[in-house]
């Protein structure tokens, strides 16, 4: 208990110093720029230190179980054992691990669908859009391409091919449906591929892909275990636009049914 506590106090101290800079920046402009006091000041002064307090829980909740939860189902997922595995040779077969494709994707569908940046970003959209765009329909789309983006990304690591490859062809293909996609939903795509990457999906993405690099034969934690939040953040914008093109062709359908 003594050493969480001191753990959680240079924590503390830490994220104290990171969030330091934004206060200032912006007590200073409020007071300097724009010339006007705070209009609550013990109003503010407390949300910094709520904010505080809920980056430094969220900073100890990694470092004591998501990374350590990622890894070790990385670890456990590419064991000899589990995989059935007798020989090294047989380890380097992208074939055997049909598990932890799944993992990665089942990971990050259920992370993005309860991302809280991408709720806000879901329900705003739905009450610009006066309900044309769904917000539960917008969740699931961008859930449905980090799925797919994390499956491959395990794919990449354990294949052992590089990560430009996949990133060159995913944006072409992203220019290509920008260029049919409704215009609405266009600058919409973009930032649901920003905002999965954020407090729920990032931390375990992260740890999963170091754990297959440290636990997969000829891998690097520091060249192969990072690029799976690129694949996060590139695959729902991919996803985002075709369910737009896909609502917009069957709209047009239902039009010249009708006439």
């Amino acid at each position: 208990m003594i050493n969480w506590l001191q753990q959680f106090l240079a924590t503390l101290l830490e994220t104290g110093r990171d969030v330091l800079p934004i206060v200032a920046i912006i007590i200073g402009f409020q007071l300097l720029v724009i010339r006007k006091p705070l209009a609550h000041p013990s109003k503010t002064l407390l949300g910094f230190f709520n904010v505080l307090l809920g980056i430094t829980f969220f900073l100890d909740g990694l470092k004591i179980a998501l990374f350590p939860l990622g890894e070790l189902m990385a670890s456990q997922l590419t064991a000899p054992a589990f995989l059935n595995i007798i020989d090294s040779t047989a380890a380097l077969d992208w074939r055997n691990y049909g598990w932890v494709y799944l993992f990665g994707a089942s990971i990050g569908f259920a992370t993005t669908l309860a991302e809280p940046s991408l709720l806000a970003v879901a329900i705003k959209a739905e009450e610009i859009s006066g309900k044309a765009i769904s917000a539960w329909g917008l969740r699931l789309a961008v859930s449905v391409g980090v799925a797919f983006g994390i499956g491959l990304g395990t794919f990449r690591i354990i294949s052992g091919t590089e990560l430009y490859y996949y990133i060159v062809v995913g944006y072409v293909v992203v220019l290509v449906q920008t260029l049919f996609a409704p215009k609405l939903i266009i600058g919409l795509a973009y930032d649901s591929g920003g905002v999965t990457t954020s407090t729920v999906t990032v931390p375990l993405v992260t740890a999963l892909g170091l754990g297959l690099a440290s636990t997969i034969p000829g891998r690097n934690p520091l060249l192969d275990g990072f690029g799976l939040v690129a694949f996060a953040s590139l695959f729902p914008i991919i996803t985002v636009l075709g369910y737009a093109q896909l609502a917009e062709w069957r709209s047009k359908g239902r039009q010249s049914n009708q006439n």
